[in-house]
């Protein structure tokens, strides 16, 4: 199994970014995916969720009002748009896979089966 993520790069506040997520080795149009960030010094947090056919999104309040994330099962990838984006979004972002197609407890990292290397997120002001 293997999640690659891309897109990642620098930035100034204000400015946008489109991560993508693609998957492999794993049945991805039976599988929510989620999106987290993890900044220096921090714990990883929860940016986002989607169900297996986008019906369904959940955002964490870091995340509403400025990212979107989408899916193409077509592709098997999963997108994060990322706009408005300030300094403290500063971080490493990686994708990850549910092991059901709904975002049950989409929050925690440990109900989360497969990871993507991560890709780097920076944001000057």
């Amino acid at each position: 199994v293997q999640l690659v993520e891309s897109g990642g790069g620098s930035v100034q506040a204000g400015g946008s970014l489109r991560l993508s997520c693609t998957v492999s080795g794993l049945p991805f149009d039976d599988r929510a995916m989620g999106w987290f960030r993890q900044a220096p010094g921090k714990e990883r947090e929860v940016l986002s969720c989607i169900n297996y056919r986008s019906a369904t999104m959940f955002y964490s309040s870091s995340a509403k009002g400025r990212f979107t994330v989408s899916r193409d099962n077509s592709k098997n990838t999963v997108y994060l748009q990322m706009n408005l984006l300030r300094p403290d979004d500063t971080a490493i972002c990686y994708c990850a896979a549910i092991p059901t197609s709904y975002c049950a407890d989409w929050k925690r990292p440990s109900d989360y089966e497969y990871w993507g290397q991560g890709t780097q997120v920076t944001v000057s002001s």
